[in-house]
């Protein structure tokens, strides 16, 4: 089976169109690229109900748009039969756990992605970097020290893009085992997105994917498509990474409840 469970329906121009028609469009590329099942994954930090988490000017810029047409689309077009799934990419704000689940906690999430895209303030794949900031070691261990939180938080169902802090400086050697040991219960997103970044590089690297294989941490797929003809991009790629690393399954989500099926 193949999955592409990381894109949203925003337009690049950030024009909102949270309609059963815009779930469609992805639909139909989706099957054209025999992508089996898709899952939405709007960014948390745009919709109005969460402002109270956000304390960097990025997101609070962002939060303006209510949160029930979105999860009224994807939900109508589950009922319509279409192979789509709800889910939400969700920044981690070291504690404000307890918050970030009280204002999801209504919405019938098929899954939730944790993400990390600022850490103290500094931006993890935007400028100003952490990177800039204070150095790629320090940097690095500012981020998985956070990733390790996020993993461990019990919000989480999956990690997006999982080394994303490899944006900026030169990508280091690294003990993946405290990352792949911080894993119970939560997976890996095996995703193509950073094959079309700065780096060039699919998410996450192969000697973390190996370890996390290792402690049998599942993995989901993604392309981070944000318009339907990127749906299920280079998933071959992706699909052959994990293959690599020893994988043989991929994890579907339903209400939260995940289970294994065959890759490819």
């Amino acid at each position: 089976m193949i999955v592409d469970y990381h894109m949203r329906r925003r337009a690049l121009d950030e024009s909102d169109d949270r309609s059963v028609e815009a779930v469609e469009r992805f639909v139909e590329a989706a099957a054209e690229r025999g992508v089996d099942e898709i899952g939405f994954t709007e960014h948390v930090y745009y919709f109005e109900e969460t402002r109270s988490l956000w304390s960097v000017p990025y997101h609070v810029e962002r939060c303006r748009y209510p949160i029930e047409p979105y999860v009224s689309a994807v939900v109508a077009a589950k009922g319509q039969g279409l192979p789509v799934k709800l889910g939400l990419e969700v920044d981690y704000v070291p504690g404000r756990e307890e918050d970030t689940h009280d204002l999801l906690a209504p919405y019938p999430w098929d899954y939730l992605i944790g993400s990390i895209h600022f850490v103290d303030g500094h931006g993890i794949d935007g400028e100003p970097s952490l990177v800039a900031s204070v150095g790629v070691e320090e940097a690095w261990r500012r981020y998985y020290e956070t990733l390790a939180g996020a993993a461990q938080s019990g919000l989480f169902d999956t990690l997006g893009h999982p080394d994303l802090v490899k944006m900026y400086g030169e990508e280091i050697a690294w003990d993946w085992r405290t990352v792949a040991d911080s894993l119970d219960g939560v997976c890996l997103e095996v995703s193509s997105a950073g094959l079309h970044k700065r780096h060039g590089k699919l998410y996450p690297n192969a000697d973390l994917l190996t370890k996390a294989n290792k402690r049998s941490v599942p993995i989901t797929l993604a392309s981070d498509a944000h318009v339907p003809e990127n749906v299920g991009r280079d998933l071959d790629r992706a699909i052959e990474h994990a293959r690599a690393a020893g994988y043989e399954t991929v994890t579907v989500f339903e209400g939260r409840a995940a289970r294994q099926e065959p890759l490819g």
